[in-house]
């Protein structure tokens, strides 16, 4: 097989999933230096070393070949081994701006847009700015993982590692948004972050009631990440079984001015709203 070494700035990880094969799943998104977006998948992120462990907006070098199961775009499998953290996240100083040379460095693109180049070339991840986010949904899931998961957990390992526990979180998390596209009647979109999976935990751990919980997850991720003085964007992919798009995490720097600039992508040219 012929890897190829990569240099991924990390924007995203879902929180994780059972799986059968890697005894859990947790999908990495990311930019190379040229803004380009990347997928690195499959990775059982916790069941890894410590010392390969990567946070948000730190950057790793990794070998990756293209997906041969996966037909997206920007979906590579990355050899776990050569998993290696070479910097300190980047720095928030100066309004992100460190930050936005490489998550912004292409612009920012809206879901219509992003269908068209799904339809075109399978483009699977992207940034976008709403116009506007108008809620953040709390709606009740299952508590228990679905049944084939709920084996994959129990199964013993016999020659790797001991199974980690890993919580189902009992509620759904969706924000309600327009784009700035004149074809856009309005999304409501799963936000599938980690974050929002280990915010709910960590609020649970401290005693707070599964209401609560959920509330406080929300006045992080809408009162706060999507406040008026706040330049909200969202970082989406599709999901490889139904092709629907999910928020994969917030990019939220405060906005600089009412003449705050950013390039807008479209299909053939660029401009500047």
């Amino acid at each position: 097989m012929n890897y190829e070494k990569k240099k991924v700035l990390i924007t995203a990880k879902t929180y994780p999933h059972p799986s059968a094969t890697y005894q859990e799943l947790v999908c990495t998104a990311g930019v190379l230096e040229d803004g380009t977006f990347i997928r690195l998948y499959p990775i059982d992120y916790r069941y890894m070393p410590y010392w390969k462990w990567y946070k948000k907006y730190q950057w790793i070098e990794v070998e990756v070949i293209k997906h041969d199961k996966d037909p997206r775009k920007e979906s590579y499998r990355p050899k776990i081994d050569t998993i290696k953290p070479i910097s300190s996240p980047l720095s928030t100083k100066n309004n992100w701006q460190e930050r936005k040379k490489y998550v912004l460095a292409n612009g920012t693109q809206t879901i219509e847009y992003l269908n068209e180049l799904k339809n075109q070339d399978k483009t699977s991840l992207g940034i976008i700015r709403p116009e506007k986010v108008s809620d953040f949904v709390i709606e009740p899931s299952t508590e228990e993982w679905k049944g084939s998961w709920q084996d994959v957990l129990k199964q013993n390992n016999l020659f790797g590692p001991d199974k980690k526990p890993l919580e189902k979180i009992p509620y759904k998390f969706s924000y309600v948004f327009k784009c700035d596209d004149d074809r856009c009647n309005g999304h409501k979109m799963m936000m599938e972050d980690w974050e929002v999976g280990q915010l709910y935990r960590k609020m649970k751990e401290q005693g707070n009631s599964p209401e609560e919980a959920a509330q406080k997850v929300k006045d992080r991720f809408y009162n706060d990440m999507c406040a008026s003085d706040i330049d909200t964007h969202f970082f989406v992919g599709t999901v490889l079984a139904h092709g629907t798009w999910v928020i994969l995490g917030v990019f939220w720097p405060k906005k600089e001015s009412a003449n705050y600039k950013i390039k807008k992508c479209l299909i053939g040219k660029s401009e500047e709203e």
